[in-house]
């Protein structure tokens, strides 16, 4: 009779198609990152300082906790040591190097290299003589980062479009635009075409600053949310390409759009009486949560899982130059 009972409670469960996006979850540079701090914690031992959190992700910070990474808000926390201090993905202002630097601490930086590419850009633009707008979201640490490669007052900030209509140059010198790596593709799409539009001299980067990472996921949910009553975002709310993931998926054209860090986050409430869902990952989201949440809907509804891909991303960055002459020793 239990038998009967569990076969019947099976079939009741409602069918639900499941649409995966694919790219999703971890980038390279978040890949990096978080392989620094586990290769160093296993080439030198427990501690290692990480400056902040390695990527927004509080699963991964925890999972790295535990294997004796100590994250803290500035150097200033770190005692006198000779392990590892590492910087996080986002990047760093100079004046944090410089400070390491002066106390001899043993650096690696996890920065992200396109996140290095834009600090670069920046500065080569600020040694040309040009103003500086940074196309971004204030506070971000990448934002803090991005500005703090220059002096103070040399790179102005852009938030939004408004913010480009309204923006007046401080000098004569010529004017040149860089972004954060994480910005919604459109959104930027549209700051800098008014940029254009009332400077048409501005210099930019030959590549685009914003990460290939960042414009495949969103690429991706725009593939599966015109398709589906409901799309679930894994990451973290100080996840900004999480969070531009959330909007992309809304302004696609999906009724229901939601950020979750965890399987336990998901609000069924909102989901009763769905047929189908979407599903993706930040860019510092780790897959395993993805298969968390995948089990989570297969323990309510009967579910058909299907895979849409829209790019294969086969990139990998090397490890600190430092890092591994250290390690090789």
């Amino acid at each position: 009779m239990s038998a009967l009972n569990h076969s019947q409670s099976t079939v009741m469960k409602p069918p639900l198609t499941l649409l995966i996006a694919a790219p999703r979850g971890f980038c390279a540079g978040v890949d990096r990152a978080i392989q620094i701090v586990e290769q160093a914690l296993q080439k030198f031992g427990a501690p290692v300082y990480v400056r902040h959190e390695i990527v927004h992700n509080r699963y991964v910070v925890e999972s790295l906790k535990a294997k004796g990474a100590i994250f803290v808000k500035e150097l200033d926390d770190i005692p006198e040591t000779t392990q590892p201090v590492i910087f996080s993905a986002h990047g760093v202002a100079k004046a944090v190097p410089d400070a390491a630097q002066s106390r001899n601490m043993f650096v690696l930086d996890a920065t992200c290299p396109l996140v290095s590419k834009v600090h670069m850009e920046a500065t080569r633009h600020y040694e040309q003589g040009r103003d500086i707008v940074l196309v971004g979201h204030r506070g971000h640490p990448e934002v803090i980062g991005t500005m703090g490669q220059l002096p103070a007052g040399a790179v102005q900030l852009i938030e939004t479009a408004d913010d480009a209509r309204a923006f007046e140059p401080r000098g004569t010198q010529g004017l040149a635009y860089v972004t954060q790596t994480t910005l919604s593709v459109d959104d930027t799409a549209e700051i800098v075409a008014i940029l254009k539009q009332r400077f048409p001299d501005i210099s930019g980067p030959v590549k685009e600053d914003i990460c290939y990472a960042t414009t495949n996921r969103q690429h991706a949910v725009k593939a599966i949310a015109g398709r589906v009553e409901a799309v679930l975002v894994v990451g973290s709310p100080k996840s900004s390409n999480s969070l531009r993931l959330v909007e992309v998926a809304e302004r696609s054209g999906c009724p229901v759009s939601l950020l979750i860090e965890r399987a336990s986050e998901i609000p069924w409430d909102r989901l009763k009486g769905i047929s189908s869902a979407g599903l993706t990952a930040g860019a510092s989201a780790p897959e395993v949560i993805v298969d968390e949440v995948i089990e989570a809907f297969r323990e309510r509804f009967d579910v058909t899982l299907e895979v849409v891909t829209t790019a294969e991303e086969r990139v990998v960055f090397n490890l600190p130059r430092e890092f591994r002459q250290r390690a090789a020793t």
